[in-house]
């Protein structure tokens, strides 16, 4: 939309279908089996292309998985997983989680666990569960995303503003999704396996498809911040 589109929405309509998208999605551990049409994958994908990026460079490319395709993938990189073989991250994971940060990490953890009725300290289930990051949570497709070594840490960024646009525009579809940072922990792997460039850079993965809303792993919210606990004003 250019400056002398006229908007197709009252401004208060626009405002409240995106804080709606933003209040529903949620992070999907558990899909219905059943294949998601291409033309709903393409719909997402045109309206993530809308993406904002450094310079204009939109350095995303994506891999949309399906099919015989996607359990071949999944094989093969649960295969890797369950060995404990992997950690070839391309950017470097959080070296810690401190004060708040490990705070909200273990709160999402433990309501993952209680939801599954995981007891807590159970390390074996724990490793368990986070193997289901390499089932892809039994979702019917996996976007790949990946950027070019050379733009370095601005391109991921770019990419994450992607990742959030592609999840919007799945919720507002009736999709479900759930990005996975765990995916890029194998990426030697994915570029073997998809034949990419040795100057591509595996960002994260993104399971998509229709939610199993009926299963108890899909029953709980995480919580959010308020806006006092993230923003400072600097007004003089």
């Amino acid at each position: 939309m250019d400056a002398t589109t006229k908007p197709r929405y009252p401004t208060e309509d626009r405002i409240g279908a995106l804080e709606e998208l933003l209040n529903e999605r949620y992070s999907v551990r558990a899909f219905q089996p059943r294949e998601v049409p291409r033309e709903v994958i393409e719909h997402i994908l045109s309206t993530a292309q809308r993406t904002a990026s450094w310079c204009n460079s939109q350095p995303w490319q994506v891999l949309i998985v399906s099919g015989e395709a996607k359990e071949r993938f999944r094989k093969a990189i649960y295969a890797e997983a369950s060995r404990g073989l992997g950690e070839d991250y391309d950017f470097t994971p959080p070296r810690e989680y401190v004060g708040v940060y490990l705070e909200r990490r273990r709160e999402s953890g433990f309501q993952l666990y209680n939801t599954l009725g995981i007891a807590r300290g159970d390390k074996p289930a724990y490793a368990k569960q986070a193997l289901e990051n390499y089932n892809f949570f039994g979702a019917p497709h996996i976007a790949v995303v990946h950027t070019n070594e050379p733009l370095g840490i601005y391109g991921a960024i770019d990419c994450g503003g992607y990742v959030s646009n592609f999840m919007l525009a799945a919720q507002a579809l009736g999709l479900g999704t759930i990005p996975q940072a765990a995916i890029a922990r194998h990426s030697g792997l994915i570029r073997r396996h998809f034949n990419l460039a040795d100057d591509r850079r595996v960002v994260c993965g993104i399971s998509f498809g229709y939610a199993d809303h009926a299963h108890k792993v899909n029953s709980y919210r995480t919580s959010r911040a308020t806006v006092e606990d993230t923003v400072t004003f600097v007004d003089v």
